[in-house]
């Protein structure tokens, strides 16, 4: 017997599924198939990121209902500070006093759970785990998966989230720009002596950012952050391989002693760091979100934000057109979803390129010259609420499921 859905997402991780959450609350049908196993992908310590989520993202986890499941392990971010090398002349993020928060850090095990627990619940999710993709077709009237085992997931619109790598955009043939920073991302968690204040400090170095994110307490009551910090490529290997007691050392020399003696918590990790954008973001019964159609530097935190800004558009222009008598692969509906997200999304990965490049050019003209234009920014509240405005996510035409 077929069940043929709305839409066949093809990649259930964290933009994956809450396109699946999102649309099932606008009475959206989908399949949702991944190779992965989400016991494997929500274990302790598989997975020790941290995510900033925006003040618009976190109004779509309102509105799709997950967000009482995630407020308890959110540490909000109640100003954020920018600074070149800790010399003077920094930026100091705060929200407006009728806004709380200008976003909260979650460990991306903490989302995933959410995530699943509310798929599982959901009858308009038919989700397929551990399960491999062998075919994929897409028809006059319909697209289709084939499995590993033989059975066939069918729908009106094939959504492709399955990452940077994504074998759905390869096998569409859609073109990518891309370029490798030959940076690589270390990230680590990080106990410490004093309390961060729910401050998130980006401290740029020209090798790359060194960022730390705040995080709630642990058990024991000890304050934590989640470390990102950005290193050639060259220089990672010996990194990673220093002792425990060397690679503090490193750490504290570039943290100038703001959260005092500080420990490692868990394994460290790393991630190559690159950029790419697609051409196009739809195709013939087929769209791209997240990282499938955009791959930015982790620089203003905007990675995962901008995969869920794609969600709250492609939800909303479905929805639209399916109350006007459309189904979802029709072509007008696809042609509003890339009209909308195409520059957007390809507006925020120029400028987060632009600020690594910026900050990337050593010396002490450059610093001077980055500061004084930082300081400026400080001393105008205009140009500073833009800011803030873009790294809340609250600029431009936001869809509706985004909004407070």
């Amino acid at each position: 017997m077929s069940d043929k859905r709305d839409l066949l997402i093809l990649g259930g991780g964290l933009v994956g599924m809450t396109l699946a959450l999102a649309a099932a609350r606008k009475g959206i049908s989908s399949h949702v198939v991944d190779r992965a196993d989400p016991a494997e992908l929500t274990a302790e310590g598989f997975d020790g990121r941290a995510t900033a989520i925006s003040t618009a993202s976190w109004n779509l986890f309102t509105n799709i209902g997950i967000a009482e499941r995630l407020e308890p392990y959110g540490c909000p971010i109640e100003s954020i500070a920018v600074t070149d090398g800790m010399k003077p002349g920094r930026i100091d993020f705060q929200p407006e006093p009728h806004e709380s928060s200008l976003g909260r850090m979650f460990a991306n095990r903490a989302l995933r759970l959410a995530l699943f627990e509310a798929a599982k619940e959901e009858p308009l999710i038919a989700w397929h785990p551990r399960a491999e993709v062998v075919a994929r077709e897409r028809g006059e009237f319909g697209v289709s998966a084939t499995l590993a085992d033989g059975t066939q997931r069918q729908a009106a619109l094939m959504v492709a989230a399955e990452g940077r790598g994504s074998p759905t955009r390869a096998e569409a043939g859609i073109s990518v720009a891309k370029w490798d920073y030959r940076h690589r991302a270390i990230i680590v968690g990080l106990t410490h002596e004093k309390p961060h204040g729910n401050v998130a400090w980006e401290i740029f170095y020209p090798a790359g950012p060194f960022a730390l994110l705040p995080l709630l307490d642990n058990a024991e009551g000890k304050h934590r952050s989640a470390l990102v910090w950005t290193v050639d490529e060259g220089d990672a290997a010996g990194f990673l391989a220093l002792s425990d007691r060397a690679f503090l050392a490193e750490v504290e020399k570039r943290m100038h002693g703001v959260f005092g003696a500080v420990a490692l918590e868990g394994p460290r990790s790393s991630y190559p760091l690159g950029f790419h954008h697609t051409a196009k973001i739809v195709g013939h019964r087929l769209a791209l979100v997240g990282d499938a159609a955009h791959g930015i530097h982790p620089i203003a935190g905007q990675g995962l934000n901008l995969g869920l800004r794609d969600v709250g558009a492609l939800v909303e222009v479905i929805a639209e057109g399916m109350r006007l008598g459309l189904e979802p692969g029709d072509a007008q509906i696809l042609a509003r979803y890339e009209r909308w997200r195409g520059l957007d999304s390809f507006t925020v990965a120029l400028a987060t390129d632009g600020l690594t490049r910026l900050f990337g050019i050593p010396g002490k003209l450059p610093s001077a010259v980055r500061r004084l234009g930082m300081g400026a920014v400080q001393r105008t509240p205009a140009l500073k609420r833009w800011f803030m405005d873009e790294a809340r996510g609250v600029s431009g035409r936001l869809p509706q499921l985004l909004q407070g």
